[in-house]
């Protein structure tokens, strides 16, 4: 790690042993001839982004063990994302649980204009979490700058720059990194105090005309990279923007799209009915599925994409059908229709819904994703080829296999995964025992 500013040939290394941080530590002598000390300590201008080799392909997901987005919309390592959300809908949650369970080796948490509680929420919670990889307390892979609402404007307009300069020198070290910057709109709204102050001419909303570029050059220090000395590290920078009053059309938001390719959407209506995480499955993307696709395939099965295009296709219908339920009722429908609303529930409570507070249930393996994705389409196209044999849709009901199937998440451990040889038995069984009935 000697900084990228220094070459030469090196004339004394220090013994091992304990030194302060400013103890010289390496002395070399460049070309010059001159011979120059470096200590343990760097110093880099948080503004510049730290120089790199080349930057590589974006192939490899980062693993959050949070369905909704491992499944449905993944994201890269090296990658961007956003989380957008009104007050209330849980941004600051999702981003905790981000930090607790991907697999990122070393996290940066930037608390920009945020309440001081959150922060301190984090410096409690995280010494008592263990680290799944090395069994350690997760705070120690954890880096926290806590710029709060009460704290300076300039302090929060640097904080973001801060956390992403210390994310780089991880990087360089062949490190993967993930940054959770909470919250971009208030790191915005300092740039617009800031702006106002030297009375620069402001643009939409007040923000000062250069809003998209300062995003863009924050976003853009995301990537996966060799570093200077030939190791592979990334950067994933995930950011939560909050818009006043749950408006996306306002101009942080709307910059913020143009330079991620992630954007999980938090939706008030899914938080106020207790669906965390409230990530709305049709207002949000990942452009980053196609990139990941042979990763899903060699890493996990070769039906995984399928199974995710028909879960998605399944909660597009249902959204359809909601807008003829809304107008003239359920009853009118096909039992064919009744069946996709029966089996967008069990997706939309078995799978999509996540208790963060369960041991089970807070994080899940891919594997796992991927057995209760099987098992749901299972039991789909089960139910089909019964109501294609003229046996109603109220008497599929009448069943405890749609509540069975959505209680898998908290009944099937994270290691048990023959168990849902014993769920598909019983959906055989069902199928069965209806058949011969209306024989």
């Amino acid at each position: 790690m000697v900084p990228p500013t220094v070459a030469g040939e090196v004339v004394e290394v220090s013994k091992d042993g304990s030194y302060t941080i400013y103890h010289p530590i390496v002395k070399i002598r460049e070309k010059s001839g001159n011979v120059k000390e470096l200590t343990l300590v760097q110093e880099w201008p948080i503004r510049k982004p730290r120089p790199f080799n080349k930057r590589l392909g974006i192939e490899k997901p980062l693993i959050t063990g949070q369905r909704v987005i491992d499944t449905l919309f993944p994201i890269a390592k090296g990658g961007a994302a956003a989380i957008p959300g009104g007050f209330g809908t849980g941004k600051t949650m999702t981003q905790h649980q981000l930090a607790k369970w991907s697999d990122a080796d070393i996290i940066v948490y930037i608390g920009c204009g945020e309440r001081g509680n959150e922060m301190t929420e984090v410096l409690e919670d995280f010494p008592k979490l263990i680290d799944p990889k090395s069994g350690r307390p997760l705070m120690e892979r954890t880096v926290l700058i806590a710029n709060t609402s009460n704290m300076p404007v300039a302090a929060r307009e640097a904080s973001i720059y801060t956390g992403i300069t210390l994310a780089e020198y991880y990087r360089d070290m062949g490190y993967h990194v993930a940054i959770m910057a909470d919250s971009t709109s208030r790191w915005a709204e300092a740039l617009r105090e800031i702006s106002g102050r030297l009375e620069e001419m402001p643009a939409e909303e007040g923000f000062p005309a250069y809003l998209p570029s300062r995003l863009s050059e924050f976003y853009e220090r995301a990537g996966y990279v060799e570093s200077l000395s030939g190791r592979e590290g990334s950067i994933t920078i995930i950011g939560a923007v909050s818009p006043q009053g749950g408006d996306f059309s306002e101009p942080v938001t709307q910059n913020t799209k143009r330079f991620i390719r992630c954007f999980w959407a938090l939706d008030r209506q899914l938080a106020y009915s207790r669906h965390y995480p409230a990530i709305h499955w049709l207002t949000s993307y990942s452009e980053y599925m196609d990139l990941l696709a042979d990763w899903f395939k060699e890493n996990v099965d070769e039906r995984f994409l399928l199974l995710r295009t028909e879960i998605v296709r399944l909660l597009q219908e249902e959204s359809k059908l909601m807008e003829i339920v809304k107008l003239i009722g359920g009853d009118v429908l096909p039992d064919e229709q009744k069946l996709i609303l029966e089996i967008a529930r069990v997706i939309r409570l078995g799978f999509l819904q996540q208790n963060a507070y369960h041991e089970s249930d807070t994080y899940v393996p891919l594997v796992k994703q991927f057995k209760m994705m099987e098992t749901i389409i299972y039991l789909y196209n089960t139910s089909r080829k019964l109501i294609e044999k003229g046996i109603p849709m109220s008497v599929l009901r009448e069943k405890e296999i749609f509540e069975e199937v959505i209680k898998m998440k908290y009944t099937i451990g994270n290691d048990e995964m023959e168990k849902f040889e014993e769920i598909r038995g019983r959906i055989d069984s069902f199928y069965k025992e209806l058949y011969n009935e209306y024989k």
